[in-house]
C-alpha cells in the first residue's frame, strides 16, 4: 500500500508518500488550568484514547505562569478555582500566583499528564477534512519550522485573551514621560520601585491587587481610575475550611467548602440581579466601615452600574483598604488628559507626578489562541457562529473550547466542560460515529450577545465573540447548579448535535 494514507490508533503515524504525520484521538491546546484538567478527565474516563497537549509557551500554568506582577493572586476562592478531583489543601483561600502554578504543575505530575505536554508548539491553523473526519493542525515550533499532525477531536484550552500583549488605550504624550511605563502582562523582572512614586492606572482585579502589594517598597502608590469598581473584602482564609481541618477527611472537607462557596456566590449573584440596590448598599456599607467615616466612598468606590453588571473585585483581609487607611496608598478618580515629562495631567486640571506608571488597563480578547479554523475549505468566523452549551460552535465539527464563568470560578465550568466532552466521545465510540456537529435547526431561536457583561474587555470584543441563543442548548446559564444538571444528565442525542460516520475508502489493491 505504498503511498496510501492509513489511520493508526494510539498516537501512531499516518504515512503518505515520503512524509509522516502523527495522529492522535484528541489534541488539547493549552497547558494551563483548563488543559491539565481536560487531560485528567480524558485519561481517566477514556484511557484508550491517545492525546497530547500543545503549549505555545515553554512552561506549564497558562495565566498563572505568564503573569508575574507583584501580588498576583486568584480573583476567586481556591475551593472553587481548584479542581474537583484534587482538593486544594493550603490555608489560603485567595491564593497567590506561584501557589496556583505549583498546584497545576503538581497535578500534572501526580497523574502523569506532564509527559504528554509539548512545549514551544503554537497551533496556527486547524483544517477540517470532512472526507476523513479529522483535523489537520499546522503547528509552529520555536525554530520557526512548521509541522503537521492530525486528530479526530480538537479541544481548545487556550483561554480567551492574547498572551502576547495586553490592552493599551494609547494616551497622548506617552513618549514624553521620563519615568518607567509597565503593563502587568509584561512585568520586568528587574523593575526596582523601592522608594519611588507609583501610579497604577485601572480599577479592576489587577489594579486592586497591585496597589497594596507595591506599598511594601514604594514611597506611595496611587490607584488612578476613570470610574470605580465594586470592591468586596473577603477573609484570606476560609473559616469553615479552617474549622473542618483535621475533623473530617480532606476530600469531604473540600467538597463541603466548595459547595458552600458555590451556593454563597450563586446567592450573591441572584440577589444582585433581583435586588441590586440592596446589594449595592451592603457592599458600600462594608467599604465605609473599612475606610472610616471621613473617606469619600461615594466618589471612589461607588460605580455607575449595578453589582455584577461587571465582575466584582475581591480583596483578601481588606488589604487594599488597609493600604489606603495607612496612607501608603490613595485613590484618584479622574480621567487622563495627557502624559507629561513628570507624570500625568488629568482632565480636572490636577497633575500627578510619579516615577513609575503601571497600565493595568485590561486584556485583549483572543479566541483559540489566535489559531485559524477552516472547515470544508472556508475559514470560520466565530462571531457568525452560535455557542452550543458554551463549549462548541454551530456547524464546526469535533471541536470544543473550555471557558469559565464570568460570575464564578473559571474551573467550575471548565471541569463540567471536560466531563461533557468525555461523555460526547464515549457516545461516539459506542455508536461508531466519527463526527459530531452542533446544528441550528430551530428558526425560533434568537441570537443574543455571548456575555451579558458591561466590562470594557468584553465590550471591545463583542464583534469577535460567538453569539448565544435564546433557548437551550444554545443558552448560557452562568449558573453552576443548572449546568451541573445539564452537562451530567442531559441526553447527548438532543436533536441539536448531529452524529455521522465517515465512509471509509476501500484499500488499494495490488
Amino acid at each position: 500500500m505504498s503511498g496510501m494514507a492509513t489511520d493508526l490508533e494510539d498516537g501512531a503515524r499516518v504515512t503518505a508518500g515520503a512524509h509522516s504525520t502523527e495522529h492522535f484521538d484528541v489534541v488539547i491546546v493549552g497547558a494551563g488550568l483548563s488543559g491539565i484538567g481536560a487531560a485528567y478527565h480524558l485519561q481517566k474516563k477514556l484511557p484508550r484514547k491517545s492525546y497530547i497537549i500543545l503549549e505555545a509557551r515553554n512552561a506549564m500554568g497558562g495565566t498563572w505562569d505568564l503573569f508575574r506582577y507583584p501580588g498576583i493572586r486568584s480573583d476567586s476562592d481556591m475551593y472553587t478555582l481548584g479542581y474537583r478531583f484534587r482538593p486544594w489543601q493550603e490555608a489560603k483561600a485567595i491564593a497567590d500566583g506561584p501557589s496556583i502554578r505549583n498546584y497545576i504543575c503538581d497535578t500534572a505530575r501526580e497523574y502523569g499528564i506532564d509527559s504528554k505536554i509539548r512545549y514551544g508548539q503554537r497551533a496556527q491553523r486547524a483544517m477540517w477534512s470532512p472526507g476523513e473526519g479529522k483535523w489537520t493542525l499546522e503547528v509552529a515550533g520555536e525554530d520557526g519550522k512548521t509541522s503537521r499532525l492530525t486528530c479526530k477531536f480538537l479541544y481548545m484550552c487556550s483561554g480567551y485573551y492574547d498572551y502576547s500583549s495586553g490592552y493599551m488605550p494609547g494616551w497622548p504624550g506617552m513618549e514624553r514621560f521620563r519615568g518607567t511605563i509597565v503593563h502587568p502582562q509584561k512585568w520586568p523582572e528587574d523593575l526596582d520601585y523601592t522608594g519611588k512614586r507609583v501610579v497604577v492606572i485601572g480599577s479592576g482585579a489587577t489594579a486592586v491587587t497591585l496597589v497594596p502589594a507595591m506599598t511594601d517598597k514604594a514611597a506611595h502608590v496611587v490607584m488612578l481610575q476613570r470610574s470605580p469598581t465594586y470592591v468586596l473584602a473577603l477573609p484570606g482564609k476560609d473559616l469553615v475550611a479552617e474549622w473542618l481541618r483535621g475533623k473530617v477527611p480532606v476530600r469531604v472537607a473540600y467538597m463541603i467548602v466548595r459547595w458552600k462557596n458555590v451556593l454563597v456566590a450563586m446567592y450573591l449573584y441572584q440577589q444582585s440581579r433581583k435586588n441590586p440596590e440592596k446589594i449595592k448598599k451592603w457592599i458600600l456599607g462594608l467599604a465605609r466601615k473599612a475606610l472610616g467615616p471621613n473617606y469619600d466612598v461615594a466618589k471612589h468606590f461607588t460605580p455607575r452600574y449595578n453589582p455584577w453588571d461587571q465582575r466584582l473585585c475581591f480583596v483578601p483581609d481588606e488589604d487594599l483598604f488597609k493600604a489606603i487607611r495607612s496612607g501608603k496608598a490613595s485613590v484618584v478618580t479622574d480621567e487622563i488628559e495627557m502624559f507629561t515629562e513628570k507624570g500625568l495631567k488629568l482632565k480636572s486640571g490636577d497633575e500627578l507626578e510619579t516615577d513609575v506608571i503601571v497600565t493595568a488597563t485590561g486584556l485583549r480578547v483572543q479566541l483559540m489562541g489566535g489559531m485559524e479554523v477552516w472547515v470544508n475549505g472556508a475559514r470560520v468566523k466565530l462571531s457568525r457562529t452560535m455557542s452550543y452549551k458554551g463549549m462548541m460552535y454551530s456547524e464546526v465539527p469535533n471541536l470544543a473550547s473550555s471557558f469559565g464563568y464570568t460570575n464564578a470560578s473559571w474551573t467550575l465550568k471548565s471541569d463540567l466542560t471536560a466531563e461533557y466532552v468525555c461523555r460526547l466521545l464515549k457516545h461516539m465510540e459506542a455508536g461508531h460515529y466519527d463526527v459530531c456537529t452542533p446544528r441550528r435547526r430551530d428558526d425560533s431561536i434568537r441570537e443574543e450577545p455571548a456575555i451579558d457583561f458591561s466590562s470594557g474587555y468584553i465590550q471591545r470584543a463583542m464583534d469577535e465573540l460567538p453569539k448565544q441563543g435564546s433557548k437551550r442548548p444554545w443558552r448560557l446559564h452562568q449558573n453552576y447548579a443548572l449546568d451541573l444538571l445539564e452537562f451530567r444528565f442531559s441526553n447527548v442525542e438532543d436533536g441539536t448535535m448531529q452524529f455521522s460516520r465517515v465512509r471509509k475508502r476501500a484499500d488499494a489493491r495490488g
